[in-house]
């Protein structure tokens, strides 16, 4: 893996660790009553959406990290058809996935998961890397 891949991976992971880190001191400041909840609240599974000009081959060692903390990880293809249509089938994917949702987008994906994010009540958390969000899906 080239080094700027390298950087890219360890900072990403490093960001989304962060992030997952951070939810559950959100969450219990709520108060004492959801903190016994976060014991046994299930882990989000992370979405891994590639920008254009890329493949999902790119997040493979964000991947493997994640993986190996525990974390369930999909990082769908994109067939990069235009926003909507690729909004629409990263919303289909997300449909198949039972429980919390971190979605991570890469560049393009940024936009991509904003748009696929809207109105779907398991996302937890956006988080994008080099990435621009774009507003609400028509």
């Amino acid at each position: 893996m080239p080094r700027t891949a390298r950087r890219r991976s360890a900072i990403t992971a490093l960001a989304l660790a962060t992030a997952l880190a951070c939810a559950p001191l959100t969450t219990a400041a709520a108060g004492p009553a959801h903190t016994s909840h976060l014991a046994t609240a299930p882990k989000p599974t992370i979405v891994l959406e590639h920008g254009a000009f890329a493949d999902a081959s790119g997040w493979n060692g964000v991947a493997a990290t994640l993986q190996a903390a525990g974390y369930t990880v999909i990082a769908p293809a994109d067939p990069l058809r235009g926003l909507p249509q690729d909004a629409a089938r990263l919303s289909a994917v997300l449909a198949s996935v039972d429980g919390p949702v971190v979605l991570v987008g890469h560049s393009y994906g940024g936009a991509v998961i904003t748009q696929a994010a809207a109105g779907d009540p398991h996302i937890s958390a956006l988080i994008l890397t080099a990435a621009r969000a774009t507003g609400r899906r028509s």
